[in-house]
């Protein structure tokens, strides 16, 4: 599991973006949360997650909010 921070997310649009670190942002949508109850994630949250190749990059898989 890789760990971040959360660089933005629109809520309305249930999607945003995880802070690569040096290598490119990951993509992350509210369909791939996994903890429960979770809708939402908020910028500079941490974050763990799998990463999974995208058709337009690198997307986040099995999101857990660390805080």
């Amino acid at each position: 599991m890789a760990e971040g921070v959360v660089k933005w997310f629109d809520p309305k649009k249930g999607y945003g973006f995880i802070d690569g670190n040096g290598q490119p942002d990951i993509f992350v949508h509210h369909t791939n949360f996994k903890t429960e109850g979770l809708r939402s994630l908020n910028q500079g949250d941490k974050v763990s997650f799998e990463i999974i190749p995208g058709e337009k990059g690198p997307r986040a898989d099995a999101v857990i909010l660390i805080k």
